[in-house]
């Protein structure tokens, strides 16, 4: 009797270990003063303009075990900066983002790639002016640390990706103003 509830408790530890084992999914929520989506645009083959947008919220689930997750983020494109407040403005105006009709931008995936416990890319989709387009994100320097100051663990990187902004419907300005925007994404998110 003794050697079967011994095998019992041996059989419930294990099937609790499993189960922890398995359940390594972890929810993160965006730090808005670490996490900046900033955009490049080459202007008339002379300079690059660039800006960002300084307004954004979202989720990010890893499962580093699994090598799965999923990232929900909006932006809210009425944010926009370049540091010149009537550019600004004509690139919120129909031009360009028409962010009274579209006043946000939502990125979605569900197709995270991994280096051991590192992310290194993402798929996922970007909607924009109402339409849904395939997008794929490039990582680098993916990290997870202990912040002292939240007192909980951060993960975060920097991403990138280039597209071409005619898939949404923006066509201002063609070809002077190039199709193909590159994004920079430095993400830091909190453990919840």
């Amino acid at each position: 009797m003794k050697k079967l509830i011994t095998m019992a408790a041996a059989a419930a530890l294990l099937a609790g270990f499993g189960a922890s084992a398995q359940a390594q999914t972890a929810t993160y929520t965006l730090d808005p003063t670490h996490t900046f989506v900033t955009w490049e645009a080459l202007h008339f083959g002379t300079s690059t303009n660039r800006g960002r947008f300084d307004k954004k919220e979202g989720k990010i689930e890893i499962d580093r075990a699994a090598k799965t997750g999923k990232i929900d983020i909006t932006i809210d494109m009425a944010s926009i900066s370049t540091g010149v407040a009537p550019f600004d403005n004509h690139l919120k105006s129909k031009d360009f983002f028409d962010v009274a009709t579209h006043p946000t931008a939502r990125f979605q995936a569900t197709g995270l790639s991994f280096d051991g416990t590192k992310v290194t890319g993402v798929k996922g989709t970007l909607t924009m002016f109402g339409k849904t387009q395939p997008v794929e994100l490039k990582g680098s320097r993916f990290n997870c640390y202990e912040n002292p100051f939240f007192k909980r663990e951060v993960c975060g990187g920097d991403f990138e990706t280039t597209i071409q902004r005619s898939q949404w419907g923006s066509t201002y300005g063609l070809p002077g103003i190039p199709d193909n925007i590159r994004l920079l994404i430095q993400v830091e998110a909190v453990k919840q």
